[in-house]
């Protein structure tokens, strides 16, 4: 007497909603969704939570790892499922499809922009301050930084004070107007200087000085 099996193909049953866990832990889910007693249904998705950590080994943060765990079974579930979950959980399709917020993107200017986003920030702060000394020695100092990086960002042009005083007055629109007689050598001033060629020089003098020495005592040896 022959046996007859009852064979299930994939081509008819439902599609897996994500495959990485399987179609048992699909039905389990699925299952769950089925069970009346609240207490038991939450005992028996934590169980499924379990084996999903199982399946897929926890990197990262436990926390967030714990979150995706859950979330997922809510996808699966086609979030239609009543248990408790934890903080950060994705229990609803708007949720899951809601779009992050934008990013906002600093405002740069294509004209002034070899100044970097820094000079920006420094002119805002500036008009933000009362007036007062206080004031006008960090508007130098912002003079100053847009001197040196104006020489960074271009070395063979010449810049003058008046071509950053005036930049400065446009980027503020009016605002920030510094005097003629305003000096903005504060940073390049304060840079180190290479001394390279003293100590060249210094060692080249060292050796010619012993060469001199070495001459008179060899002399002074074959006088004698």
């Amino acid at each position: 007497m022959s046996k007859q099996l009852n064979m299930e193909y994939n081509s008819t049953t439902d599609l897996l909603i994500i495959p990485e866990y399987g179609r048992n832990v699909q039905n389990l889910i699925n299952h769950a969704k089925t069970i009346e007693d609240k207490t038991e249904r939450q005992r028996f998705v934590e169980q499924i939570v379990k084996l999903m950590k199982q399946m897929n080994p926890i990197s990262g943060s436990l926390i967030e790892a714990n979150q995706k765990f859950w979330s997922h079974v809510f996808r699966i579930a086609d979030y239609d499922l009543d248990v408790d979950s934890p903080e950060g959980t994705i229990t609803t399709r708007e949720e899951a499809t809601a779009k992050p917020p934008s990013l906002e993107y600093p405002e740069r200017s294509s004209t002034f922009r070899h100044y970097g986003i820094n000079v920006k920030k420094m002119i805002d702060t500036a008009l933000a301050m009362e007036d007062g000394e206080k004031k006008e020695m960090y508007i130098r100092v912002i003079g100053s930084y847009m001197k040196l990086a104006y020489k960074n960002w271009n070395r063979e042009h010449y810049v003058s004070d008046e071509i950053i005083k005036e930049d400065l007055k446009v980027m503020t629109k009016g605002q920030i107007n510094l005097d003629a007689s305003t000096h903005l050598d504060i940073l390049l001033n304060s840079q180190p200087k290479p001394q390279q060629n003293n100590n060249r020089r210094s060692h080249s003098r060292g050796k010619s000085g012993g060469r001199k020495n070495n001459g008179r005592n060899s002399n002074y040896k074959r006088r004698r």
